[in-house]
């Protein structure tokens, strides 16, 4: 079963990329053509994010914002608006924004607080949106960015190494609830909110497509091992359990709130388990068909990202916080499309 879901992350990967593993295999369709270069790496080192692709929600006054980010040496050089329908005279107005994120990492343009310009502030809200979508993708490829710009391990990637390393090994011989509340929290403060690193259909494809960098993605290098690997040896469920940044915020919102859950009956639990199996379906389907693999951009772990998790995502993620206050783990147990795919995993016929 797990040669299985790697097939089918592998048809994925070939449907919407035309790649597996950096090796292109049918490259002459628009969906390749748009992946292909949504980070591309120049010969001077420079990566090149394009978020035309990535931020097709987010719009200014005329429509869609598209920028290219440039990238060296793990700092941003250049922001360039694309073609877009802006009005012309008040997206002059907001193209000064353009240099604010000049000379800074990915990280400190993340965090850096840049107001919309008056006068033009659906543009400049517009060119902040793609920003930090792009620098968002270009985190989860984290791989290729430092490939081209050979920026060293940063104190993020220490210490979220050290995260999960503890949250992988400890359980397995420490079980103690002190120690288990400690690492849930560092698991959504570290692993979650600072990282911003947790498993996804996106990223199972995404690295399929272009391969992994193992020392630029030891943190979710990890993860993969401790989702297809434990289980091998009998620790089934192991990973969303223990590690999975959003079982983990589940976990403490259900423990914060144990006297008020809502009883729900064998039958509503039931029917519950069959909309899940039913839901993943349609949305396998639906990728390997290659028209709404969209939906993999919509699981609720990129909300970890908020600096540029879409609205959509923002507002799934807060009605999933506030149902684990009442019911244990409503998503992973009722939802999860990725969670689905590490069950089917550990079957062994």
């Amino acid at each position: 079963m797990l040669i299985t879901c790697l097939a089918v992350i592998a048809a994925a990967a070939v449907r919407r990329d035309g790649k597996i593993l950096g090796h292109k295999l049918n490259d002459t369709t628009a969906t390749a053509k748009a992946a292909a270069d949504t980070i591309t790496l120049l010969d001077d080192g420079t990566a090149v994010v394009n978020t035309t692709p990535l931020a097709k929600d987010i719009s200014g006054f005329g429509g869609p914002v598209p920028l290219k980010i440039y990238i060296k040496d793990n700092r941003i050089t250049e922001v360039r608006a694309l073609r877009n329908n802006e009005t012309p005279e008040f997206f002059g107005l907001a193209k000064p924004l353009l240099r604010s994120w000049n000379g800074k990492t990915p990280e400190e343009a993340q965090q850096l607080k840049v107001d919309a310009v008056s006068g033009a502030t659906y543009s400049s809200r517009g060119i902040i949106g793609n920003l930090h979508r792009g620098l968002a993708y270009a985190a989860h490829n984290s791989g290729k960015i430092n490939a081209a710009g050979k920026a060293d391990p940063g104190l993020k990637t220490i210490i979220g190494t050290v995260v999960v390393l503890l949250s992988a090994l400890v359980p397995l011989f420490l079980k103690s609830r002190r120690y288990r509340i400690a690492q849930l929290v560092l698991n959504v403060a570290v692993l979650g909110f600072w990282c911003g690193e947790f498993l996804s259909w996106s990223l199972f494809v995404n690295y399929m497509s272009n391969g992994i960098s193992f020392w630029n993605s030891i943190v979710p290098v990890v993860m993969l091992v401790v989702a297809f690997g434990y289980p091998l040896f009998g620790k089934k469920n192991y990973y969303c359990t223990n590690v999975c940044p959003c079982g983990s915020l589940q976990d403490l919102a259900s423990m914060a709130n144990r006297r008020h859950r809502w009883q729900m009956g064998s039958n509503t639990v039931r029917r519950l388990g069959l909309f899940r199996q039913s839901l993943f379906a349609v949305l396998l389907g639906l990728m390997l068909c290659g028209i709404g693999s969209e939906w993999m951009d919509y699981e609720v772990f990129s909300a970890f990202v908020f600096t540029s998790a879409s609205s959509v995502v923002l507002v799934l993620g807060a009605v999933v916080l506030l149902l684990s206050f009442f019911v244990p783990r409503p998503y992973c147990r009722f939802v999860c499309p990725t969670g689905t795919l590490f069950r089917i995993a550990e079957r062994r016929k």
